[in-house]
This record gives C-alpha cells, sequence and structure tokens, in this order.
C-alpha cells in the first residue's frame, strides 16, 4: 500500500506538470461528461461529477471547457465525437505483473485494440474480464498538500471525517476511504477547511509481486505508454514499489 501510494503521487505529480498538454485536459473532460450523463448535470445531486469537477479545476481545467462538458453529457450539447462510455480491461505484463486498465471511450474497437498492442509490445496479454480484477480492492483516495498542515491535528480531523487512514508522503497527505464514502469524507474535510488536491477511487493491489530493475523498467516503459493514451483514464498493477523500484520509475 505505501509503495503504491508513492508511485500515485509520482503520476499525480507528472499529471500536475503535463496539465498544460491536451491529452491531460481531455481524460478529465471525458469523466465530466460520463459523469453528467450517468447522474445528471447538477454536481450537488451527482458525487461522481462533483468530484470530476474539482479535479479538473485542479489542473486547471478551464470553466467553459467544464460545462461544455457537462452539456455534451447531458444532452445538451452535440459535437459530433459520439457518446463516451467507461470500460475496463484486464491482463498481464512482463513478469507476471496483472494489470487492471480504466477506459473512457467513444470506440470501443479501436481502444480494445490499442490496449491488446500495448500489452503485445511489451511481451504481455490481454486478459478476460474477472481475469486479475480479484487482485484488487477500490479504495477512496484522497490527497492534500502537506504545506500549512499539521500531521496530527489532521489526522484526527481525517478520522473524524470517517477516513480509514491517513500517510504522509512526500508532498502530500493520502488519506484512504472505503469506496462508498469518498464523497462524504471529501465533503466533511472541505466543511472542516481543509483544501483538497484531488478525490478519486483508485484501486488497490492485495497482493504484491516482486520483480527485479530490468523487469521493472520494462513494466514502467508499459505504464506510460498506456497512460499516454487518450482513451486510457487509469492503470493499476500489482507489481511491489519499494525505494529501489520507485527510483526507477523517476527516471523513466
Amino acid at each position: 500500500m505505501a509503495g503504491h501510494s508513492k508511485w500515485a503521487n509520482i503520476r499525480h505529480k507528472k499529471a500536475k506538470e503535463d496539465a498544460k498538454r491536451a491529452k491531460v485536459f481531455t481524460k478529465h473532460i471525458r469523466e465530466i461528461t460520463v459523469a453528467a450523463r450517468e447522474g445528471g448535470g447538477d454536481p450537488e445531486h451527482n458525487p461522481r461529477l462533483s468530484l470530476a469537477i474539482d479535479n479538473a479545476k485542479a489542473v486547471n481545467l478551464p470553466k467553459d471547457n467544464i460545462e461544455r462538458a457537462i452539456k455534451k453529457g447531458t444532452g445538451e450539447l452535440d459535437d459530433g465525437s459520439g457518446q463516451y462510455e467507461d470500460a475496463t480491461y484486464e491482463g498481464y505484463g512482463p513478469g507476471g505483473i496483472a494489470y487492471f486498465i480504466e477506459v473512457t471511450t467513444n470506440n470501443q474497437n479501436r481502444t480494445v485494440g490499442d490496449v491488446r498492442h500495448i500489452f503485445t509490445k511489451f511481451g504481455g496479454n490481454l486478459g478476460t474480464d474477472g481475469s486479475v480484477g480479484y487482485l484488487f480492492e477500490q479504495k477512496g483516495m484522497i490527497r492534500i498538500k502537506t504545506d500549512g498542515y499539521d500531521e496530527e491535528e489532521l489526522m484526527l480531523t481525517a478520522i473524524d471525517s470517517g477516513a480509514e487512514d491517513i500517510v504522509k508522503e512526500e508532498d502530500f497527505f493520502l488519506v484512504t476511504t472505503a469506496r462508498e464514502n469518498l464523497f462524504e469524507v471529501r465533503n466533511m474535510l472541505e466543511q472542516a477547511g481543509v483544501q483538497i488536491e484531488s478525490a478519486e477511487l483508485e484501486r488497490i493491489p492485495m497482493t504484491e509481486v516482486k520483480v527485479d530493475p530490468d523487469t521493472a523498467k520494462t513494466n514502467f516503459k508499459m505504464m506510460e505508454m498506456f497512460d499516454e493514451n487518450d482513451d486510457v483514464s487509469n492503470v493499476y498493477t500489482n507489481m511491489q514499489m519499494d525505494d529501489e523500484i520507485l527510483a526507477i520509475a523517476e527516471t523513466i
């Protein structure tokens, strides 16, 4: 868990650094669109949309883009790009590492072809639904910048708000919640005056696989190729993330 929270923070910082790149905006726009279509365009009555809007604002997605994405989701706007849907793919990468891929796409055939190509390129293979999903547990993850917060006070506030755990990882406090409690804990923290950097559902491996540095490097390159695909929203693996392996990640 600790290693994966560090890896998630590395990915989060990379996303912030790349925030001006269109692909990062695209992923947030798609999430807002799907959230609005599934739960309506009012964030006060649509927890997924509320979280999506806040996360989009954190990477400085313009207000106009957010509003257009909501209108597209509710059917008020048709930009000709088709309807986006969520989907997941499962498989194995180098060294038998399990992969769980979340996508948002308007063309399932294109996306499954891209995902299969990436698995094959790195010597992995795309599996069937359920082949690795049981290896992961979905949790709420809330990130808070460490600046200006006392760790002990924040921990008490988080636990009082219903969080399961809170750890400090470099520049962030990482608050873990049960899947169904993410929205409520996020709201209670905000009401307590805590500034949220991001609040998302993430899949945490219940068991981890240790690999050698060369295999880790190949897997990180594979993860990066998935991340660069506009259709891919999130990439989760069960590769063990100790300090040696994480040091490799920062060089990719």
